[in-house]
């Protein structure tokens, strides 16, 4: 049966190609998605397929009910863009200055409507029902995939599927990881309040500028003295702000940045340790501070049971040679919070090829990929879907 759909699906490429391509030329924003939903939608009530709109925001839904008993399987699909000039010389580069899909999330898109449109062709031979989720606003935190969980898009789910497209693998590849596979990302803001004053006179000023100096530097003693060699961890400081003369000491510094880990236990060490160590160092100078720690985005968890389905499930499909383990990443993706409800997995699929010059990284002006990812990303989930 796989080798007659993945025909099926051979033929109908040129069709999520042109997909692809259309949204890849008209990009929309996280939470700015207007007439992209709107297309997903389309597509999904042209083949008959059930749809709910409007999924905790601006998420789209599609249900189709199979013929034969069997579980409900979701697979995933994000859409939205980012705040990118795009600068490839490609004919169907982006028509929207200043906003790009380069990450890869229009071609997602269009493979996760190629499988419904071969799901849909043979509906009383699937086991199970199958769930369609298109999620909005990946790119950004918060992002999409809460609201639209909260409104009910796991409802009666029993596993649930996401893929990657990855401009560093090279075409033709899967990877997978089990267990944590991305990190968990937390945020903070720190706002120190001193005293102002005159650059000649410091010793009538509380310095923020100087307390601020010290504390990002008693921060890096945070996870090489108190987490586990054993645990993966990183706290960054992105943005320092302070003063603005040359002779002037002034009233406040912002102290912004990002924590990463996969560990929960890691995770409230660290912010335990931030808080703490924020608030000593400032009383230390003799200033107040303002601490604010966002726990952002969970660690995302693959299940091992599911994840050594899809290993064979691409060992079958591509053969063993392309069948990678995955480094998990200090990077956040919000498929995390599917996996906290149900049992999850998120593979990648590669993307690089040189001969068309898409070697450059996500989120890059000229990233570009191979479309053909799109058939290996909707074999991976026909196959899948079809082997519960």
């Amino acid at each position: 049966m796989l080798e007659k759909l993945f025909e099926r699906l051979e033929e109908i490429y040129p069709e999520l190609v042109k997909i692809r391509r259309d949204l890849h030329m008209y990009p929309e924003l996280s939470h700015q998605e207007v007439h992209t939903p709107k297309k997903i939608a389309n597509h999904l009530e042209d083949l008959g397929i059930e749809v709910r709109t409007g999924v905790g925001g601006r998420g789209v839904v599609g249900t189709l009910k199979g013929g034969k008993p069997g579980k409900t399987v979701a697979l995933r699909a994000d859409f939205d863009a980012l705040p990118i000039q795009e600068e490839t010389d490609v004919d169907y580069m982006s028509q929207i200055p200043g906003v790009m899909h380069a990450c890869g999330h229009d071609l997602h898109t269009a493979a996760l409507l190629g499988v419904a449109k071969i799901l849909s062709e043979i509906k009383d031979e699937i086991p199970g029902t199958i769930k369609f989720i298109h999620q909005f606003g990946e790119e950004v935190t918060p992002g999409g995939a809460k609201p639209m969980i909260e409104d009910g898009c796991l409802d009666g789910v029993d596993i649930i599927y996401g893929a990657h497209v990855v401009s560093t693998e090279e075409f033709g590849t899967v990877g997978v990881k089990e267990g944590y596979a991305s990190s968990a990302q937390d945020d903070f803001h720190i706002v120190i309040h001193g005293k102002g004053g005159h650059g000649s006179q410091p010793h009538q000023t509380v310095d923020p500028l100087v307390t601020g100096s010290q504390l990002v530097v008693n921060m890096q003693q945070i996870v090489s003295r108190r987490i586990n060699p054993f645990q993966a961890a990183a706290v960054t400081v992105a943005s320092f702000v302070s003063g603005a003369g040359n002779n002037v000491i002034p009233d406040t510094a912002v102290i912004k940045g990002t924590v990463r880990t996969f560990d929960e236990e890691a995770r409230n060490i660290i912010e335990e340790a931030l808080e703490n160590i924020t608030k000593a160092t400032c009383a230390a100078n003799g200033a107040t501070v303002d601490f604010e720690y966002v726990k952002e985005c969970p660690s995302m968890y693959n299940d091992p049971q599911e994840t050594k389905r899809v290993e064979e499930t691409a060992n079958l499909l591509f053969g063993g040679e392309n069948v990678m383990t995955d480094d998990p990443l200090m990077a956040s993706e919000d498929f995390a919070f599917y996996q906290q409800e149900i049992p999850g997995v998120y593979f990648t699929v590669g993307g690089r090829n040189e001969e068309i010059n898409a070697v450059y990284p996500h989120h890059h002006p000229k990233f570009n990929i191979d479309e053909r990812a799109i058939i290996k990303i909707s074999q991976m989930f026909i196959a899948l879907v079809l082997g519960k």
